[in-house]
């Protein structure tokens, strides 16, 4: 999710304190939305390391997404794998759900997390399948005489009632409200410890209510500095430390070197004659998903747009596999202007999915102008080019078939046309592409 920072909250359970007691500092490192960008994971390391020798006391967590953003992790022998090892050489302590960790299916999220050497907890996670044992709600580290807890929860507001992403992926699943379910384990898990740590990834928003945030891409590190007095919490800082300051570790750096020397993706498919910027390589994604089933019309959701800019030159596998992860297919409807205005419309407004709505979500081939409300609420969607009650046939993706509401279409499927090989295919073929950074979409208030 683009988009998002997770981190880490401290409550504190104090017990009775010794006479005069001497204060020692613990520091916990956080990371959060890694999206397996591992370029960064050998100044982290020493960060890290720096840290363990100058504190007496570390804990390193990650709040989730620790991968699906990169081509050289994800499409790895075993998917994710170059990340796991990463963390595991690192000696992370404690982990909690993103939602891309889903991203591969249930059996594979299991399979992984038997892979890592460190602690996974998730309070508001209920699982009746085989492929995905339940997880521990909470955990409790032992730490220079400290009892320190930790609680997980994973967002279940994009769904609705899940994390965002395909709901084949939570199938026999379900996710209690996460706020809920961090008080319910709070106070059980209170008596227990001396600090209480909550493990958030439940969206921008609400990490907000509650939590600090470390950022994503690996660009940063939280450091929260607790000063304890006997068993008891004398304060808490907190502060966001740039990895760009630190040299890379040589050890990690060779792991991760080792990583990126794959032929295969570093081979330029083609090239761009331009630099294309997030809106322009989101208009080629929609002209390529309609021009691959022969469409009249291409919408491709901004979310699934997974890079921000690509230069111009030589553009590689790895570029188009970052700019496009998940595998996703082409799906075709037949729509007339007036179902797309009310697919825009109820996309606009959408009152679950709050970090989606009110922005232009659907970049399309064909020009439109949102029409608002001065409360910022889509009353209509113009359409310059198309002749109201005629039949188009769409191409959109897969997620937007399956999890957008209120589509109104007919004869609808999904197709076995998957979007990146449409854009290697037309990297291939049609180079230098001259990419249109202009917006096609706009938004005008009545």
């Amino acid at each position: 999710m683009e988009r998002i920072l997770r981190t880490v909250l401290i409550v504190t359970a104090a017990l009775a304190a010794a006479c005069a007691p001497r204060e020692r500092t613990l520091v916990l490192l956080s990371t959060n939305d890694m999206h397996a960008k591992i370029r960064n994971f050998p100044r982290l390391a020493a960060a890290v390391e720096a840290c363990r020798d100058t504190a007496q006391l570390v804990v390193l967590v990650d709040a989730g997404d620790r991968w699906t953003g990169n081509a050289y992790v994800d499409r790895a022998a075993t998917p994710g794998m170059p990340m796991i090892a990463l963390m595991n050489r690192l000696g992370y302590d404690v982990a909690t759900l993103g939602n891309h960790e889903f991203d591969h299916g249930q059996a594979f999220l299991g399979r992984m997390i038997d892979s890592m050497d460190f602690e996974v907890v998730c309070a508001n996670v209920v699982s009746d399948t085989c492929s995905f044992p339940p997880l521990p709600p909470y955990t409790v580290l032992e730490e220079g005489g400290f009892r320190i807890g930790f609680v997980g929860v994973v967002t279940n507001y994009e769904g609705p009632g899940h994390p965002a992403g395909n709901a084949s992926s939570f199938a026999g699943l379900t996710f209690p409200d996460p706020q809920q379910m961090a008080l319910k384990y709070a106070a059980e898990l209170r008596p227990k410890c001396d600090v209480l740590v909550l493990v958030s990834h439940m969206g921008d928003d609400r990490d907000r209510e509650l939590l600090t945030q470390t950022g994503k891409d690996l660009r940063n590190i939280g450091v929260t500095t607790i000063r304890m007095k006997g068993r008891k919490v004398a304060g808490v800082d907190f502060r966001l430390v740039p990895l760009a300051g630190y040299e890379p570790d040589p050890v990690f750096q060779k792991q991760v070197d080792a990583c990126y020397a794959n032929p295969e993706l570093n081979r330029p498919m083609g090239e761009f004659g331009n630099a294309a910027n997030k809106w322009g390589l989101a208009n080629w994604m929609a002209g390529a998903v309609a021009d691959g089933i022969d469409a009249e019309i291409g919408f491709y959701h901004i979310g699934g747009v997974r890079l921000d800019s690509i230069p111009a030159g030589g553009v590689s596998a790895a570029s188009v596999y970052g700019l496009e992860p998940f595998g996703t297919l082409v799906a075709e409807m037949k729509m007339t202007p007036a179902d797309m205005r009310r697919m825009i419309v109820s996309k606009y407004n959408d009152p679950v999915n709050v970090k989606e709505a009110h922005r232009i979500d659907l970049i399309s081939t064909t020009p439109y102008v949102i029409v608002t409300d001065q409360a910022d609420n889509a009353l209509d969607v113009e359409f310059p080019k198309l002749r109201e009650g005629k039949v188009y046939t769409v191409a959109v993706s897969d997620y937007v078939y399956k999890n957008y509401n209120d589509l109104n279409y007919t004869d609808g499927k999904i197709t076995e046309e998957d979007v990146t090989g449409l854009l290697l295919e037309e990297l291939e073929e049609d180079s230098p592409l001259r990419i249109d950074n202009t917006p096609r979409q706009r938004v005008r208030r009545k």
